[in-house]
């Protein structure tokens, strides 16, 4: 059985040591006491939300990021597949209203780029 919190501390680990930080810097920066940090991602603790933003910005993560990466992971423990595109229910539902904002959120990429 997969824990949620198990794999938000798995998660947290890679991150912090991908950048070859330690658990004292990130705590220090985060205002987590280093304990608290060691036990949240050994899965021991389940972090607030307040506490998993302050963490993710003291990694210089986005939140969401950090998220999509547990909801990965979760999904391939399951066995479930998650596409990388907008489900056809929730297209059909708002496809007109969702296919404009995109185009126009491409659009001002572009521009921004061309600049």
């Amino acid at each position: 059985m997969v824990v949620l919190c198990h794999e938000i501390g798995d998660v947290l680990r890679d991150v912090r040591q991908r950048q070859g930080r330690t658990l004292r810097e990130v705590s220090h920066s985060a205002r987590v006491s280093l304990g608290y940090l060691s036990e949240v991602e050994r899965g021991q603790k389940e972090a607030s939300s307040e506490l998993l933003s302050s963490i993710c910005s003291a990694l210089e993560v986005p939140l969401s990021s950090m998220l999509r990466e547990v909801s990965d992971r979760l999904a391939e423990a399951e066995g479930v597949s998650i596409p990388d595109t907008v489900p056809q229910e929730f297209s059909r539902e708002f496809g007109d209203d969702l296919t404009d904002e995109l185009n126009d959120d491409f659009r001002r990429g572009l521009a921004a780029t061309n600049r």
